[in-house]
This record gives structure tokens, sequence and C-alpha cells, in this order.
């Protein structure tokens, strides 16, 4: 009897693909109607971030996680509708230039863009209600100006410095946060363990799967919106 392939295995749930509770039980974002002044009371990690954790409250007891900007301190205060380092403001609000990240899709989803450690994105221009941000892979995306973002970088910049030097710390890595290692080219592994495996034609020709393909078959490219060369 044959075994289920990864992508199979992987679909079907279970101990060894489930993310681990304690990665969701943070929720860093904004609330909504923020105003005035926070101080930060906590630093924290998270296992299902990369970036720390901070924990904001004001003098009415009212309290929200942001992503830690860099330099962040407990004890340091910061405003909504700001300027400086750590503050949070509307993307229609702030200047050309000006570095930002956890940034909102629509205004008042708690942010969905540039959350990693270490990244930011930046401001490159207004044209009347749409900002167009230049993002960490250099391409610009445009958002409301009612979108909001946090002013500076990111916190854990150096995370992927350091180099892993041995397999098992990779291993358990990898294993924190729920991630599927090692990560084996198709064409390397079994005919039993993935359709594009086997000793025989390693020259795999492009296989377009449907959006709705069961997680056995969904390998390849899935529904592509065009296959084949790009003629000019």
């Amino acid at each position: 009897m044959g075994k289920r392939i990864i992508q199979q295995r992987r679909g079907r749930g279970g101990h060894t693909y489930k993310v681990r509770e304690n990665a969701s039980r943070v929720r860093p974002g904004y609330l909504h109607d923020l105003k005035g002044e926070f101080e930060c009371v906590k630093l924290t990690s998270s296992n299902g971030h990369s970036c720390p954790i901070a924990k904001f409250m004001n003098k009415a007891g009212v309290i929200f996680e942001n992503f830690a900007c860099d330099l962040l301190y407990v004890g340091q205060t910061i405003s909504i509708d700001g300027t400086a380092n750590g503050d949070i403001a509307k993307l229609g609000d702030l200047k050309n230039g000006t570095d930002i990240f956890n940034i909102e899709h629509n205004p008042g989803d708690a942010g969905k863009f540039v959350r990693s450690g270490g990244n930011f994105g930046t401001i490159m221009a207004k044209e009347v209600d749409v900002v167009k941000v230049m993002m960490p892979s250099k391409r610009t995306k445009k958002f409301n100006v009612n979108c909001r973002a946090t002013i500076g970088h990111s916190a854990g910049e150096g995370r992927v410095s350091k180099p892993i030097l041995k397999a098992g710390k990779k291993f358990y890595i990898m294993k924190m946060k729920s991630k599927l290692w090692p990560i084996v080219s198709a064409v390397k592994m079994n005919a039993i363990d993935h359709p594009f495996g086997s000793g025989r034609g390693k020259r795999v020709k492009s296989k377009i799967a449907k959006r709705n393909a069961s997680p056995g078959k969904k390998v390849g490219h899935i529904r592509p919106s065009r296959t084949g060369r790009k003629k000019r």
C-alpha cells in the first residue's frame, strides 16, 4: 500500500503540520479610533513572528499590541498621528521618503504588509487619495490615504545576518514555527512521494493544476493566468 504524498499529508492536518497555539495567541495591529499617547509597557517575542511584539497602554488603561520598531524600549511613549520613530499615522499625513512598516491593506484591517523583522517600506508619492509605497521587494504598491502604518523600521533587523552553521539548529527553528523542512526538489523524490518524482525523465514539463484541485494534484503551476514564453 502506498503512502500519501507531502501535499496530502499537510492538507489533512495533524500534529506534524499544526501551528502551535502560542504562534497565533498574539494579534499585533491597531485598534479603531486610536488617539493620544501610549506607553510601551512590555516587549516580548512570538513564535509566529520574526519581529518582537510591543504592548502599549495609555493612562485610561486601553491596551493594544503592535510590532516593535527599531530602538524601541520599555517606558518609551508613542503618539497616534505623530511623525516620530514608532508613531502610528495615516499614510496621507506622512511626507515622501518616510520609512514605514505594518501597513494596512484597507483602512481598519490592523496591518497586512511589511511585518517581518528588519523590513520597511518607503513612501514615494501621493496622488489625490492614493499613496505609492515602495515595498521591500523594490516594487511600488498603491494604498489608500487613510491606511495606517508605523513609522520607522521593524525591530529584529540582524536576524538573518548570522549564518545557521548546523542542520540541527535549522531543524529546531523550523520545528518551532511548524514549517515543512527540509524542502526537497520534486524531481529528486521517489515516484510514490510526488507526481514529478522518479529516476526517469528528469526533463519535467510544466504541469497546470486547477485552483480547486485536491492537495495531491495541486503541484506545478496553480491556475496560471498565462503559460509559455513571453513574446515581444
